[in-house]
């Protein structure tokens, strides 16, 4: 006879950054938690740098300090942003710009390495009373319906819960198991990223320029031997062109960023693995099924132009903890996850929409979206409510 089924509140599929966070807020309310992550302990417990620099709002920030993430993360390596600056066509056009409030804080959020977060995280999570990790498994199986859900691993082990949350990813497998469709709008473009050294300070200024046939931004980040002269790359190119580039040797590809950045910082020089993503957005047609609820990129994956993908992720799993926490006992009871694809789907389609429709106008290059771009952003120069607005959007103070 086959042994009983594990029994969970919550099987969390994806141990991600926004799978752990969302196993370490149940477990703080006192569910039982299961995360299934494909990754071995190792590298959970390291990850590897993947190119990824997370620009944290202060809502983020707050809540890595409440959960002890932060600690966890070296102060060196955390990085203030200041300004951000936004340019379009060749160097010389007016910026549009966003600084911190002078009434503070004095920043407008914080730089952090992806694979930090990610280690970050996992510590907490790995001490988190009542959160059992399963590294180095695989979900062969899974199942879920008005009465229970469910996984069955790679080696036939069946694992039981109320609720199954998919934090697998924006391809997520369970997700298109579960029938549930998404938007995917795809940009036809890859994102290359990797960090580059430069004589110049980086003044704590993240850079986003909509150049002509390319889209460029440098993210200032803070490693512990010589801070203020290193920034994260995100170039977005045609495949074909981001194929070539990481083809070239290091010093040939710094030649090529210090050309395309035209100098502005001096004579760029490659510090890291250089990393490639396809530029895909994706939204879900629902962020639920009966007791299955999408979290992070499985629900909402972000175009990166606004720097929220995390923090919507983030929050993502927040609202859902406190949907289960403020109903009936029952992680998947259908109250609970109609709650959260309410609350969810408002904090996040606009936003999604907005910038999808930002990262189109302002990478096309026909002569009339050079005009309406170079005018928009002088028009949003002076108007300073907007500037206001935008600022605590960036900041998210409040969440």
């Amino acid at each position: 006879m086959p042994a009983d089924p594990m029994r969970y509140d919550v099987i969390v599929a994806g141990g991600g950054p926004v799978g752990l966070a969302c196993a370490i807020s149940l477990g703080r309310d006192g569910r039982r938690v299961c995360v299934v992550e494909r990754s071995p302990v190792d590298v959970l417990a390291d990850p590897p740098f993947d190119g990824r620099e997370i620009a944290l709002t202060h809502h983020a920030s707050e809540w890595l300090k409440a959960i002890g993430a932060w600690e966890e993360i070296p102060s060196g390596s955390i990085c203030p942003m200041y300004t951000a600056r936004i340019e379009t066509g060749k160097t010389g056009s007016p910026p549009l710009l966003f600084d911190a409030p002078s009434d503070g804080p004095d920043a407008l959020g914080h730089m952090v390495a992806n694979h930090l977060i990610r280690r970050a995280l996992y510590r907490v999570a790995a001490r988190t009373p009542g959160v059992d990790i399963r590294a180095g498994e695989s979900i062969a199986s899974s199942w879920h319906d008005a009465r229970s859900a469910g996984v069955v691993l790679a080696n036939g082990e069946r694992i039981e819960a109320d609720l199954l949350v998919a934090a697998d990813g924006r391809f997520s497998r369970l997700r298109a198991e579960a029938g549930i469709g998404a938007i995917v709008h795809d940009f036809q473009r890859n994102i290359m990223v990797c960090r580059m050294r430069h004589p110049e300070s980086h003044a704590n200024t993240a850079l986003q320029w909509f150049d002509e046939g390319q889209t460029i931004a440098l993210l200032p980040v803070a490693p512990d031997e010589r801070p203020g002269s290193c920034s994260s790359l995100v170039l977005t190119l045609e495949p074909d062109e981001i194929a070539r580039l990481k083809a070239l040797d290091g010093k040939a590809f710094s030649e090529d960023i210090t050309a395309r950045t035209q100098g502005r910082m001096g004579q760029m020089t490659l510090e890291s693995a250089r990393c490639v993503y396809p530029l895909k957005a994706v939204y879900a047609h629902r962020f639920h099924a009966p007791r299955l609820a999408l979290i992070g990129d499985a629900a909402v994956g972000m175009h990166p132009i606004t720097a929220h993908g995390f923090n919507l992720g983030l929050k993502g799993q927040e609202t859902l903890a406190r949907a289960i926490a403020d109903g009936p006992g029952d992680a998947g009871d259908p109250s609970v996850l109609a709650r959260f694809e309410r609350t969810h789907r408002l904090a996040t389609a606009p936003l999604f929409a907005a910038t999808n429709a930002i990262a189109t106008v302002y990478t096309r290059d026909e002569p009339p979206f050079l005009m309406a771009r170079r005018a928009g952003l002088a028009v949003a120069n002076r108007l300073l409510p907007f500037k206001a607005a935008v600022t605590n959007m960036l900041m998210d103070r409040h969440g």
